[in-house]
């Protein structure tokens, strides 16, 4: 199937009609890019019935997001004191010790070569040896020797002793 075929063909058409449908063309954009991407995932057996199947799928991706309105609105009406998911704000010495500490360890990571922060900053995201290696070029075995150096390094930048990093 080809997804860039597609959405040359259908995206303008769908992004009107989920416009005029909700009124807000911030959803709007939102629902026909889901609409894409639930495509390019997993679409219709069929090239003819694409159409109909991205105006079906972006559809129901507009009534889902106002049900979640709808429930996140019922949740604040009955606790108004409470927000969901909100955290209390931190003390202003602690933001600022917090600002401090992430600047400290940008200006360490800008330290770092390009690869050496990819690889620390894939390896934070939980990728594999295998994901980091394909994605900078070198080989599975060797990763953990670079990921070592690089936080041996890291740690130099920031002051610390090596094992504070890991």
């Amino acid at each position: 199937m080809d997804v860039a075929r597609l959405f040359q063909e259908h995206h303008d058409a769908l992004f009107r009609y989920l416009e005029r449908y909700t009124g807000d063309p911030d959803l709007a954009a939102d629902a026909a890019q889901e609409a894409f991407v639930r495509l390019a995932r997993k679409g219709p057996r069929h090239d003819a019935h694409v159409r109909a199947w991205l105006f079906q799928v972006a559809t129901n991706v507009v009534r889902d997001d106002r049900r979640a309105g709808r429930r996140r609105l019922a949740l604040l009406e009955a606790k108004p004191d409470r927000v969901p998911g909100a955290r209390p704000e931190p003390d202003p010495s602690e933001q600022t010790e917090r600002e401090e500490l992430r600047l400290r360890v940008r200006a360490a990571l800008d330290a770092l070569n390009q690869r050496e922060r990819t690889i620390l900053l894939m390896r934070e995201e939980g990728f594999t040896h295998r994901e980091i290696a394909a994605a900078v070029g070198t080989t599975t075995k060797s990763v953990g020797t670079m990921i070592a150096r690089a936080l041996e390094k890291l740690s130099r930048q920031l002051g610390l002793e090596p094992e504070a990093v890991t």
